[in-house]
């Protein structure tokens, strides 16, 4: 049977939802990770909120790994992670969803991966679906039937942050392909593939990147933006709970085969 997860991004917290609702945390080889769990009409179900419950740690010292790890150690099968994002170009606009089918990796100083050889061995994990197809029509199925509007598809431009980026950069991006710029999507896409979980990403277009919106942007805008959509959210993951297939099948649960899947350590 499959677990759900939700990582909640900036601004997104909503393990209310939930009945029976227990803070924990789990030891991992990475690290400690904290979580939520509850049940929704008799199924478990896994919050966690990688900036933490104050915003307190930022994106480029998130442990990736740890929280990745410690939802595999759960049993965690399927994983839809919310973002908070600005636009490259006009066409998508402030208020709108996307739900990435690929991405763009602008990091440079994060850990992002489990096989670098010690103590998983050297591995090279296909990334030409980053996102899950299933989890991703499960979210399109959501916003139609709430009548939010989305794009289907995108792609998602990871910056290392914490500073915004320059007009010059979303001018590049934008020339890149790039539609949505956030700072939180990679590794953590690219290691719950390793970890061969089911990942897909909601993204919430909360401004215009900088060159694209005449005013300059500041996070206390992009928190009271989606604050605004917190409904939106709470009524889009309510429909999630109830809809979520437990015996779903996703490539991403066969992306190790070559290497003998991904085993967790005891």
């Amino acid at each position: 049977m499959n677990k759900l997860a939700i990582i909640g991004g900036t601004g997104v917290y909503h393990p209310d939802l939930l009945d029976d609702i227990q803070e924990q945390s789990c030891l991992t080889p990475y690290g400690e990770m904290t979580y939520v769990s509850g049940m929704y009409a008799g199924r478990e179900i896994v919050f966690m909120t990688r900036h933490g419950k104050q915003h307190s740690i930022p994106p480029h010292r998130i442990n990736y790994r740890a929280n990745i790890y410690g939802l595999k150690r759960l049993g965690v099968t399927a994983i839809i992670a919310t973002t908070a994002v600005g636009s490259t170009h006009l066409e998508v606009r402030p208020g709108e969803m996307m739900i990435p089918d690929q991405f763009l990796d602008f990091t440079h100083a994060r850990p992002s991966t489990f096989f670098d050889g010690e103590p998983l061995p050297v591995a090279h994990v296909d990334m030409s679906m980053p996102y899950c197809p299933v989890l991703r029509e499960l979210l399109a199925a959501g916003l139609r039937e709430l009548n939010v509007p989305f794009h289907k598809t995108g792609t998602y431009v990871c910056t290392e942050g914490p500073r915004f980026e320059t007009a010059a950069e979303v001018r590049m991006f934008h020339q890149l392909g790039g539609d949505i710029v956030g700072m939180t999507n990679v590794p953590e896409c690219q290691l719950a593939r390793e970890a061969e979980m089911a990942y897909a990403t909601l993204s919430m277009v909360t401004n215009y990147g900088a060159g694209v919106s005449p005013t300059p942007l500041t996070h206390r805008e992009v928190v009271e933006a989606m604050q605004q959509n917190s409904a939106r959210f709470s009524e889009l993951l309510t429909w999630i709970f109830r809809h979520f297939d437990d015996d779903m099948e996703s490539p991403a649960f066969r992306a190790m085969a070559e290497y003998g899947g991904f085993q967790v350590q005891a």
